[in-house]
């Protein structure tokens, strides 16, 4: 096999979407896979759609996730330029040399012509297509117009009988009718390539030996492949992914959820977990397995165990996997993910060991980094609310006066961890002759604000008995 080169090529239209994160993951694992080269190509032919700051968007994101492109732009490579709008000569070059032999013509179809046709069309229940009205313009006459200042697009000529068979490595041999295919516009009236001509030259000059690309793009293959037959280039092998789908089977879209990977990432989704969510979005390992690093995914992955199937995007799996991602990091993994939470609260500075006990205490009780701030606030302040609820339930006139009695106890402590608080706790129920609930309860809600969470005397180890004696003394006086 000659060298492996994939290629993500997104257009810069806005955020990354997690259909165009599992191409590039796809993309990405194969020429890991095969000891390869993974590009990215931006691809701004339609200028139209750009949105500023795009491109170093997709670039950071597809970091983030960690897919770092071998070629690309700001990373150069030796087939290069690595963003379209950067190539405008080369392809109007090809497109000239199509309409010298032949295979495209100039074409000078207004707008309003073409409406007109669409609307007559769709009147007539006929499939919307382009009625090669100036295919059989003479060429020395179409120069003419071109050289006139006339305004024009080129076509390429598909053609008019037969069918296209080709092979695809997901979805075996694909056939298409002629018949079923426009005569596509290959460079617009801007000077700008489209789509199908520019993927094709791109492809070529960069020596692409696999396309992976999502199931869209199916039905324009066989333009794809007669230009490669008209140029007289070898075609590389094409693997069309499938489908993601909501879970009702429709398409995924934004209006059932989130479908932009900044999205998740911002929602504190791990990037391990939404990276080994996507890779299964379609391929599978051919075992029960669902838990995979992306070294492991580099080195199980293979285009033979994608589906043609559409993938459903389930979000509840996506957090079950993010919990499992949890769980596999260390303390100093979560240190670098849960300080720059903190410091955006501004509650204060805390040291390492202080943060690794919490992560100890709440770790089987968070899904998210941010759980380990937001689901645990009373861990870095004393608490300004209390739930009414259980202040209702578990406060009576007698609470004061028995939480002031276990007050002296822990004021007396000399070694103040989990086994001698609940020693103390329990020691002071037996001499009132109550159940220890008397006490767990409203202790519990005194120093957190809240009725349930972790264990609360590990809880009370890791506040430590300066603060447990300020806010036991605050609720004593104030409830």
């Amino acid at each position: 096999m000659n060298e492996v080169r994939t290629r993500f090529a997104p257009s810069p239209t806005g955020f990354l979407h997690v259909g165009g994160l599992r191409t590039a993951l796809y993309a990405y694992l194969y020429a890991r896979k095969h000891g390869g080269k993974f590009v990215l190509r931006i691809e701004d032919t339609d200028q139209s759609r750009l949105v500023e700051g795009a491109v170093e968007n997709l670039i950071a994101t597809l970091r983030w996730a960690g897919l770092d492109f071998d070629e690309g732009p700001g990373k150069g490579g030796q087939f290069g330029p690595y963003v379209q709008s950067e190539n405008l000569p080369r392809y109007k070059q090809y497109a000239e040399q199509l309409i010298e032999a032949g295979h495209a013509y100039y074409c000078f179809c207004t707008p309003e012509r073409l409406d007109i046709l669409r609307q007559h069309q769709t009147a007539a229940k006929l499939p919307t297509r382009y009625d090669l009205h100036c295919r059989k313009l003479d060429l020395e006459e179409a120069k003419k117009r071109v050289a006139a200042g006339e305004k024009y697009v080129i076509r390429m000529k598909v053609p008019m009988t037969g069918e296209l068979t080709f092979n695809d490595l997901i979805r075996g041999n694909v056939t298409i009718a002629y018949k079923n295919i426009d005569d596509q516009v290959i460079m617009k009236s801007d000077g700008f390539p489209t789509y199908h001509l520019a993927v094709v030259v791109d492809d070529h000059h960069m020596k692409i030996s696999h396309i992976i690309r999502g199931e869209e793009w199916l039905p324009s293959t066989p333009k794809h492949i007669l230009l490669y037959q008209y140029f007289g280039w070898e075609m590389p092998l094409i693997a069309h992914l499938p489908l993601l789908l909501n879970p009702d089977k429709s398409k995924l879209s934004k209006r059932q959820g989130d479908v932009a990977v900044e999205d998740y990432r911002d929602k504190g989704y791990l990037k391990e977990a939404l990276v080994n969510f996507i890779a299964l979005l379609g391929w599978n390992p051919g075992d029960t397995r669902e838990v995979f690093s992306l070294e492991e995914l580099v080195q199980e992955f293979s285009l033979e165990r994608v589906g043609k199937s559409g993938a459903v995007f389930d979000v509840e799996k996506l957090k079950w996997m993010n919990e499992q991602h949890m769980r596999l990091k260390t303390d100093d993994d979560m240190l670098e993910l849960v300080k720059p939470i903190l410091k955006e609260k501004h509650w204060g500075a805390f040291s390492d060991d202080y943060l690794k006990q919490i992560f100890g205490l709440m770790r089987e009780r968070v899904k998210f980094p941010q759980d380990y701030v937001e689901t645990c606030s009373y861990l870095y302040k004393d608490p300004h609310s209390f739930d009414e609820a259980a202040k209702a339930k578990s406060w009576t006139e007698q609470t004061p006066v028995l939480l002031q009695a276990l007050l002296e106890r822990y004021k007396n402590l000399e070694i103040f961890d989990a086994a001698a608080v609940e020693r103390e706790l329990r020691k002071e129920a037996e001499k009132q002759q109550i159940n220890a609930g008397k006490f767990i309860h409203p202790l519990r809600l005194v120093l957190t604000g809240v009725a349930v969470g972790a264990s609360l005397f590990h809880l009370i180890e890791i506040l430590g008995k300066e603060t447990v004696v300020r806010r036991m003394e605050f609720a004593i006086k104030n409830f």
